[in-house]
């Protein structure tokens, strides 16, 4: 099947692509972010640190990833670092960030450019696509933009620019109309700058074309090109498939401290925050009396318990909707799978998962309270 016939539009609309990277690149380079990962005058990024800031991107807004990427970079600069790390130097490293899973990913995918490539990634599309948590997507953003391989980086920028420029309702929950439109991105790579293309295709639509409300038409160097602007249909393009409602659970969230440390559990290998240290998290909301009750089951005896309030924490498919509390008991030594760990670790070796943040800026009140 033809591309025009699985993105539904004339033919004759891909003729028109022949000549607007020049415009996309001048507008880029007049108009792209500072930021640290970024190419300029005097700083050219290793691969490695632009696969840090592409997995760190992922499903997070670039303003919250800045400091990451410092802080990661300075404390892990290389294959060899992340390769060797501690997990719960990894974890700390990436309190915050959620999906914890790339960055274990990432070590995973370290530890084999270390046995297989001799510490460094591969300049090649295919092959960066064998390691732990490299997609298509990331994969042609690393190729491109470290090794001037001109590939495409097609994620959810790139694919509503393309559909709004071409005008295409066809629907992004079929795989075929997304691979369609990496036809159409690697088409239009100019070879001499396939890195500087695939970061302005991403950047007009995270600052121009915008995924959430009106695409400031008037600042886009495609906009004499863009079907979408010229038909005022930017509200119905792209086409998205209808997200599956989320699962929501009830959740009562303690903080029990005593001697100053706060008591912990480490949550199963596998599933939601597989691996994660967490405080007291029980399923539905209970009441005073039950959360007494089961203190004093683990072995403990909560002698006040002072609600924290209530929140609500969104994950890709679950919505936890949580009340918080917080109590102080006497030392005893925990069942097996709890932990007690101090203020000094808390704040050096261990990571929280964010969803606890709305209860967790009340841990260190807490801990020195627990040692009345």
């Amino acid at each position: 099947m033809e591309l025009q016939e699985i993105l539904g539009i004339p033919a004759r609309r891909l003729e028109t692509l022949s000549h607007p990277a020049a415009l996309l690149l001048e507008w880029y380079r007049q108009n792209q972010r500072e930021m640290p990962w970024r190419k300029t005058e005097t700083f050219t990024p290793t691969p490695y640190q632009v696969w840090v800031s592409e997995i760190m991107l992922q499903q997070t807004r670039v303003e919250a990833v800045r400091g990451y990427y410092t802080r990661f970079i300075q404390q892990l600069p290389d294959i060899a670092a992340l390769a060797s790390a501690p997990e719960d130097l990894l974890l700390k490293l990436w309190e915050g960030l959620g999906y914890y899973n790339r960055v274990r990913n990432m070590q995973k995918a370290a530890k084999m450019v270390m046995e297989e490539y001799g510490g460094a990634l591969p300049a090649d599309y295919k092959a960066l696509q064998t390691l732990p948590g490299i997609g298509v997507y990331t994969a042609g953003a690393i190729a491109s933009i470290a090794f001037d391989i001109p590939v495409p980086a097609p994620d959810g920028n790139v694919y509503r620019v393309l559909t709004r420029l071409l005008g295409s309702g066809a629907s992004l929950g079929d795989a075929k109309v997304k691979k369609a439109l990496g036809e159409v991105a690697a088409s239009m790579i100019p070879p001499q700058a396939p890195g500087d293309f695939n970061q302005a295709l991403m950047e007009l639509g995270a600052i121009v074309c915008l995924p959430n409300g009106a695409p400031l038409c008037p600042s886009c160097p495609w906009k004499d090109l863009c079907v979408a602007s010229r038909e005022n249909s930017w509200q119905t393009i792209p086409n998205l498939p209808e997200k599956k409602p989320r699962r929501v659970e009830e959740r009562t969230i303690l903080l029990l401290a005593s001697q100053g440390k706060v008591l912990l559990f480490r949550r199963p290998a596998k599933g939601l925050l597989a691996g994660l240290p967490e405080p007291i998290n029980l399923a539905g909301f209970r009441d005073e009396a039950n959360l007494s009750a089961y203190v004093e089951k683990l072995g403990g005896r909560a002698s006040q318990l002072d609600f924290l309030g209530e929140a609500t924490h969104i994950f890709s498919h679950v919505e936890w909707r949580m009340k918080g509390f917080n109590a102080v008991s006497p030392f005893f030594e925990p069942p097996p799978g709890y932990f007690w760990a101090g203020a000094g670790q808390l704040e050096d070796e261990i990571s929280i998962p964010s969803a606890f943040r709305p209860f967790w800026e009340k841990v260190n009140s807490l801990l020195q309270q627990s040692f009345a």
